[in-house]
This record gives structure tokens, C-alpha cells and sequence, in this order.
């Protein structure tokens, strides 16, 4: 009788242990997904694949990339919000999708040397019109891994204001490199407007999006205790 119980406890345990595994795993997962990086992924993977790859293959993955992490997020944590930047990038790489999959040579060829562009500056009107209509993009995201208590807090708003502002600016960099790449060299795929700036100016923005919300904090504590 006691070897019975003493191997329904060990299987007890096991799948305590299994489950525990899983469940960190899960929530690991889960906090990947809800981090804005995610969200702006496909617009970078574009942005980076463009250049050397060209418009089919980067229309192609962005898109993907955009489904499979919104189904993701929402399959992980079921009931968090849609974001703005997961629906604008859908509709942007599918509509881009179609109309290639639909083209002509002549079109193709305009995808090819503009679409860069177009997506970039599509992405500058969602930072800053989410800005504009008090909802900066990072914001949804990041209202998803803090306590709801520091919502309303100022420095978190303005925290997620700059974030917003910064990536803006990036895109907004990377659709005048690929303009002046286009219009003024008329050489579209030029390694620097159409590759090594842009990719310099999304770096930078990395650098600066991992260090500014610690610099917010240590300048908080500095300044003494405050009210969230």
C-alpha cells in the first residue's frame, strides 16, 4: 500500500515539476511577446531585407512575421489588447503583398525601388499619430508588464512618449536615406542610404530603448521616494 501511494506522490511531483516548467516557460514566452521590439520587428525585418534581398522576399516575411506574432501574443495571454502597430502592420505587408502578387513589371519595379520608402514613412505616421492621439505605440505594450497602479504616472508616460518619438525619428531617417537613395543618386539599392544608415539609425534607437527607461528609474531614485 505504501509503495502505491509512495509512486502516486512521485508521479504527483513530477507533473508539479513538468507543470511548473511549462508555466515558467509560458510566461517567459508570454513577456517576449508583449515587448515592443516584437511588435516592430517585422517593420525592421522589411526595412533590413529590402535592400539586398528586394521587395518580394521582404513583403514576404514581414508579413508573416506580422501574423504569426499577432496569433502568438494572443494565444499566450489570451484577452490582452490588439495593438496599433499589430494591425497597421498587417494591413500594410498584406495590401503590399497583393498589390505585388497583382503587378505588373512596371509596378514591381516601383515596389522595388520605393517600397522601402512607403513603409517607412507609414511607420513614422503611426508613432507619431499615436502620439498625437495620446496613445504613443510603446505604450500598449508597455502598460502589459507593469502594475496598473503606475498607469497615470508621468515619468512612465513621458517614458513611453520619447520611446515612441525616437522610433519615429529612425523610420523617419530611413524613408530620407532611401528618398535620397532614389531621387538624387537614382540608385535605389545604394549600400548606405538603402542599408548601412538605416541599419545604423535602428541600432542606435535599440541602444537608446534598452537604456533609457533604467537612466528614467536611476534618475527617480536619485531624486528621493515619489508618489507612482
Amino acid at each position: 500500500m505504501s509503495a502505491r501511494h509512495g509512486k502516486a506522490d512521485s508521479m504527483v511531483t513530477t507533473a508539479g515539476v513538468h507543470g511548473g516548467v511549462h508555466g515558467t516557460r509560458t510566461n517567459r514566452l508570454a513577456r517576449i511577446l508583449k515587448n515592443p521590439f516584437v511588435g516592430m520587428s517585422p517593420w525592421i525585418v522589411f526595412s533590413l531585407v529590402m535592400g539586398p534581398w528586394g521587395f518580394e522576399t521582404a513583403v514576404g516575411l514581414a508579413l508573416a512575421l506580422s501574423v504569426c506574432l499577432t496569433v502568438a501574443g494572443h494565444r499566450v495571454s489570451p484577452g490582452t489588447s490588439l495593438k496599433i502597430l499589430e494591425v497597421a502592420a498587417i494591413v500594410l505587408f498584406a495590401t503590399l503583398a497583393i498589390v505585388g502578387a497583382l503587378a505588373g513589371p512596371g509596378t514591381l519595379r516601383w515596389l522595388q525601388d520605393h517600397a522601402g520608402e512607403v513603409t517607412s514613412w507609414a511607420f513614422v505616421a503611426v508613432a507619431f499619430g499615436s502620439m498625437a492621439v495620446g496613445t504613443p505605440f510603446t505604450l500598449q505594450y508597455a502598460r502589459e508588464m507593469v502594475d496598473k497602479q503606475y498607469w497615470n504616472s508621468p515619468a512612465f508616460t513621458r517614458t513611453n512618449y520619447v520611446i515612441t518619438g525616437v522610433w519615429g525619428l529612425v523610420f523617419l531617417i530611413d524613408a530620407a536615406s532611401r528618398a535620397y537613395g532614389s531621387l538624387v543618386l537614382h540608385d535605389p539599392d545604394n549600400m548606405w542610404t538603402s542599408w548601412i544608415i538605416p541599419l545604423a539609425a535602428i541600432i542606435g534607437a535599440v541602444r537608446f530603448t534598452l537604456w533609457y527607461p533604467d537612466h528614467v528609474r536611476a534618475r527617480a531614485r536619485a531624486a528621493g521616494p515619489v508618489r507612482p
